[in-house]
């Protein structure tokens, strides 16, 4: 394998996690971390890979960074207002740059049109035709829903106070982000692009009270799951302070989660990694630290 392998968005959680394994494989000297800020790359530095500045609006210093690049992990930006331009700038400045590879990091969800994130949604799936019609060599990695996140719409005080969601009876094949970038390191360490698309996700989906009660049994205490009307619980974020547009995005993703949008399961993530993804229960031992 010759040429650098390039992460973006290297000190977020999921570049992180592609990044940390790259440097268990890849000679060294190989990886480069984009971030826009050096001063969150010390780690990053310290573990030996080599950090380059430049944000997805910047097209001049991306070009400049891609230099001698053969390899490029598109890791898909959070800014939704910009989400397809920012990408497009991105795969545009890695074709001039010569670039072989060029992994990037969808989603895994389906309706996407009849979804409340339907313009984010949809703007992912643009990005993926602009990338096939690049003429790049490509991977499509379609993340499911992180298990990471379970704190997030449930709180992080859910061991004592349950999961209050309005997710209903809808199932979720919930997985590792840390297995994700890992799976994503090891397309890239392949020596050819697979010009194909996988959906990374756990090999079976779950609902919210599959995850409650498979905490009362690691746990030996009660968690209960409820699923209140919509309109009550948006209410209830809005009580606590939860500012509207944070009030907005929960609620669309729990409604694409009840609505089923995100029940799709395949073994692409076994595959990738090698092996058997964590289980539901080590999954929440990890992420809550059980």
């Amino acid at each position: 394998m010759s040429g650098k392998i390039f992460v973006t968005g290297a000190s977020g959680q999921l570049g992180t996690a592609a990044i940390d394994h790259l440097l268990t494989k890849a000679a060294p000297g190989q990886v480069v971390a984009l971030v826009r800020d050096p001063a969150k790359a010390t780690a990053l530095k310290e573990k030996g890979a080599e950090i380059r500045v430049a944000s997805y609006d910047d097209t001049d210093a991306l070009r400049a960074a891609l230099h001698d690049v053969a390899k490029v992990l598109l890791v898909s930006s959070n800014d939704h207002g910009r989400l397809f331009e920012q990408h497009v700038n991105v795969i545009d400045a890695a074709q001039r740059a010569g670039v072989g590879h060029l992994v990037y990091t969808g989603t895994a969800v389906k309706d996407a049109d009849t979804s409340p994130m339907g313009p984010m949604l949809l703007a992912h799936f643009r990005t993926e035709d602009h990338l096939k019609n690049s003429g790049l060599g490509y991977t499509i990695l379609r993340n499911t829903m992180y298990l990471d996140v379970l704190p997030v719409f449930s709180g992080p005080a859910l061991l004592d106070h349950g999961i209050h969601l309005p997710a209903g009876d809808g199932k979720v094949p919930f997985a590792l982000r840390r297995e994700m970038g890992e799976a994503a390191a090891n397309v890239l360490l392949k020596d050819r692009p697979t010009n194909a698309t996988y959906h990374l996700t756990a090999p079976e989906s779950v609902t919210f009270k599959d995850i409650a009660d498979a905490l009362s049994r690691q746990t030996g205490k009660t968690v209960p799951f409820t699923s209140p009307d919509p309109c009550a619980f948006e209410d209830s974020l809005r009580a606590a302070g939860v500012p509207e547009p944070g009030v907005n995005v929960l609620s669309a993703f729990v409604t694409d989660m009840r609505e089923g949008r995100y029940d799709i399961v395949t073994p692409d993530l076994a595959t990738l990694l090698g092996h058997t993804p964590a289980t539901l229960t080590d999954g929440l031992n990890e992420v809550l630290g059980l």
